[in-house]
């Protein structure tokens, strides 16, 4: 077996080289980076921008909101943890939106019902921004594998926090938005 085993030594170096190539090139090319070159959304990187439509149909795009702190939530209305959840975010936005803080829900609507969804932000008094992603463009682009996420991004576009689930109540989200608020430009 000795004998065996000592004269493929050369096929065992050749298959431990090409296992340490295939782990090299997985490092290389792992989920860190995205197929487009640009860094997935993750803390430390810049939000992807994004463009859905709101309630009226218009189009609106999260660059349009650079320079201001912006808490972006994704949610849907037959969520109990985002149902939960969204009253804590409309008091704080109406406690801070004089202060350069946009707060944005986007409704998970490939898996929701806009009707229920709209019935919903109706119904709870919400004021901030609700956009509608109909195709799952912005949920994919986020990578959301879980409803509600949550992604605090700073004046400068990066995201700084990502929370997955909830329900988040008032006072983290008055923490966070007070530490961005808080930065120089």
């Amino acid at each position: 077996m000795l004998i065996w085993l000592h004269e493929r030594k050369w096929f065992f170096q050749v298959l431990t080289g090409f296992s340490l190539v295939i782990i090299l090139l997985t490092g290389l090319f792992s989920p860190a980076e995205s197929n487009a070159g640009r860094a997935l959304p993750r803390v430390g990187f810049d939000a992807p921008n994004l463009t859905l439509p709101n309630e009226q149909n218009q189009m609106i795009a999260l660059k349009d909101f650079k320079g201001s702190v912006i808490i972006l939530n994704f949610w849907a209305s037959w969520c109990p943890p985002c149902r939960a959840e969204m009253p804590a975010f409309q008091e704080v936005y109406e406690g801070y939106n004089e202060h350069c803080l946009v707060i944005i829900g986007v409704n998970a609507t490939y898996q929701d019902d806009a009707a229920a969804a709209r019935q919903f932000v109706a119904e709870r008094g919400v004021k901030f921004p609700i956009l509608f992603d109909n195709d799952n463009s912005a949920s994919r682009l986020y990578q959301v594998q879980a409803l509600p996420t949550t992604f605090f991004i700073d004046r400068g576009g990066k995201i700084r926090k990502v929370i997955y689930g909830g329900p988040l109540n008032e006072a983290l989200l008055r923490i966070e938005v007070e530490k961005l608020l808080g930065e120089a430009r």
